[in-house]
């Protein structure tokens, strides 16, 4: 079977989004680790707090805030992506459009991510910005897409 944009793939963005989402957490708890030496797993939401009491470069904690903030912000982004692409599917949305829009938001996710991660600047935050607003609208657009074909039957 050949692979093209007719293929059904979509529903393979759910998963590769929520890693997405996920990886940075990942990335955090090792620089966390690295930084102040250990990972508290037994209460780890007071990691990043307790990286303040430990003397860490303020530039390492600031990072590693801003890989909370990229976690937090894929955990918040996942459902709606998951039910726009379910809502397509089952309305019958071509392939080719799913998985155009698919491929889009998950290259926006992953330039989201490393810029969120790696910014230092204003004017970054203001492209990190916008390419949120380009990622969060593709799942609106699927919605809306999705809504127009139920409509007409």
């Amino acid at each position: 079977m050949s692979l093209s944009l007719s293929t059904p793939l979509s529903l393979y963005s759910i998963p590769i989004v929520w890693f997405l989402g996920f990886y940075p957490n990942v990335l955090k708890g090792a620089l966390i680790t690295k930084a102040a030496g250990s990972y508290n797993n037994v209460a780890p939401r007071t990691n990043v707090s307790r990286l303040t009491t430990k003397k860490v470069d303020p530039e390492i904690t600031a990072r590693v805030a801003r890989m909370e903030a990229a976690h937090m912000n894929g955990n918040e982004n996942f459902p709606i992506w998951a039910a726009a692409v379910l809502a397509g599917h089952v309305v019958g949305i071509d392939h080719q459009t799913l998985n155009t829009v698919a491929l889009a938001h998950i290259i926006l996710r992953i330039m989201y991510n490393y810029i969120y991660i790696n910014q230092s600047s204003q004017i970054q935050g203001a492209i990190r910005s916008a390419i949120w607003t380009s990622a969060i609208s593709l799942p609106f657009y699927l919605f809306i897409k999705a809504a127009n074909i139920v409509r007409v039957r």
